[in-house]
């Protein structure tokens, strides 16, 4: 079984079409390899996919590879992906199937506090984020992979970042509210964390006062 670093956490129809999405990312995977797998949430949110089969090693290092991996333990100085729980003062709070708190000097994403930070990056809760695990000498940090994912945001066109919604439901919405033509596509980030990409003359701040309301989600501009 392999836990992928993405959760599901919305509930009624939205979790039903959460689930069908899920299912088919995970076929467009795998579903060519010869495997039998099963799709299911843990007691956290976070998906587990239990894979059998003669390729059932490669499948599993494939979506280790596309949406990162849940582990009972972290080695210190290791690389992994956590979501994004909270923020405070002191620093921000990854869910790696326990928490991990990353301290604002470990951050690494310019000046400013951690709110400042998750605002001007357009940081929305569990938005899934690589960092290395600290240990008994060093607090855990944010990747450097990371830092640079997040900087080249802030050199783009622009940016609207949502929360508790699936990139097909995120591009409808957009087409809803007569914004197709204003960006360029919905980059997925997670199973229900996506990024708006704006083209060189959309204003983000203007694009997500217009889908707000079709959204019940949370929304964050990345403002070049």
């Amino acid at each position: 079984m392999v836990v992928l670093a993405t959760k599901l956490y919305v509930s009624g129809e939205a979790e039903r079409r959460s689930r069908d999405a899920l299912a088919s990312l995970v076929d467009n995977a795998i579903g060519d390899l010869d495997v039998e797998y099963d799709v299911g949430v843990r007691h956290d949110g976070f998906v587990s996919v239990t894979v059998d089969g003669e390729d059932a090693v490669v499948a599993r290092n494939l979506l280790r590879e596309e949406w990162g991996e849940i582990t009972p333990e972290l080695d210190a100085g290791e690389t992994y992906v956590g979501t994004l729980e909270s923020w405070d003062d002191d620093g921000i709070v990854l869910d790696a199937g326990q928490d991990v708190r990353v301290p604002a000097d470990e951050l690494g994403l310019g000046p400013g506090t951690p709110e400042q930070i998750v605002e001007r990056f357009g940081l929305v809760q569990h938005l899934p984020l690589r960092f290395v695990a600290g240990g008994e000498d060093a607090p855990a940090r944010l990747a450097d992979e990371e830092r640079d994912r997040l900087f080249d945001w802030t050199r783009g066109a622009g940016r609207v970042n949502v929360n508790s919604t699936t990139r097909g439901e995120a591009r409808a919405t957009v087409n809803r509210a007569g914004h197709a033509q204003d960006i360029v596509t919905v980059e997925r980030l997670g199973l229900l964390e996506q990024s708006i990409v704006c083209k060189e003359d959309t204003d983000p701040p203007g694009l997500l006062a217009s889908i707000g309301e079709y959204l019940p989600a949370e929304l964050r501009c990345v403002i070049p």
